[in-house]
């Protein structure tokens, strides 16, 4: 299901349109869901849950062994290793189970993803996206691509080497804090246009707009 609407998606391609008036920059705005499932960062919790589930056994099993005798009838037996490292794993294998069906929420395996590990997903998504879309395509590489990723609450700005030659890092700065303010109100259309705005800003003076010039990337949203 698409995060916006027709109308809110032309809201974004008049902005990038405007913002290319005054510059030979191409800026190309992209909106993701999500810049990864996460898989193996749920994998790691739920097989770290587990192991704790079953130390906790093994430092002290005679709470469970106890447990389990009264559930299976209420007579206490003498457990022999093996049956003890059987109900280890058995226990392992419930708790990696019941951890990983919890962590297939959404919003729960989200939550525990560090955020160190976000922001690098969400820097790698936005730099393949840029390879694919932006990289190299424009006359004199002059490409920017706006990257918002919804789940992670994060943005990225990736430009062609000349315009990172000219530009620092720092100086994106602004256009991702006007983005985010409007982001944070529920304005996504708004924020993503605010953004583009102060990107066509910042290209302006190093890279204007030629009497020549030709628009060599579409002017709109592309949304994953």
């Amino acid at each position: 299901m698409p995060i916006l609407d027709e109308s809110q998606h032309q809201i974004v391609s008049n902005a990038v349109a405007q913002a290319e008036l005054g510059t030979s920059g191409e800026i190309v705005p992209v909106l993701a869901e999500a810049s990864d499932n996460y898989a193996d960062i749920a994998m790691m919790w739920a097989t770290a849950i587990a192991f704790t589930v079953m130390s906790i056994f093994a430092f002290i099993p005679v709470p469970f062994l106890d447990l389990w005798d009264r559930l299976a009838g209420g007579w206490e037996h003498d457990w022999t290793t093996g049956e003890t490292a059987t109900m280890t794993i058995a226990l392992g294998l419930i708790a990696f189970v019941a951890a990983w069906l919890v962590l297939l929420v959404p919003a729960i395996r989200f939550a525990l993803v560090p955020s160190p590990v976000k922001q690098q997903r969400v820097r790698e998504r936005a730099i393949r996206h840029f390879k694919v879309g932006a990289d190299g395509r424009t006359h004199g590489r002059t490409g920017v691509l706006l990257y918002l990723s919804m789940r992670e609450h994060r943005a990225e700005i990736v430009a062609d080497e000349p315009i990172h030659e000219k530009v620092e890092p720092e100086v994106w700065g602004q256009a991702m804090a006007d983005m985010l303010v409007e982001i944070r109100k529920g304005c996504i259309a708004e924020g993503i246009a605010a953004g583009v705005r102060d990107v066509g800003q910042v290209l302006a003076p190093h890279f204007p707009r030629r009497d020549d010039d030709v628009n060599e990337l579409p002017d709109r949203l592309i949304e994953l």
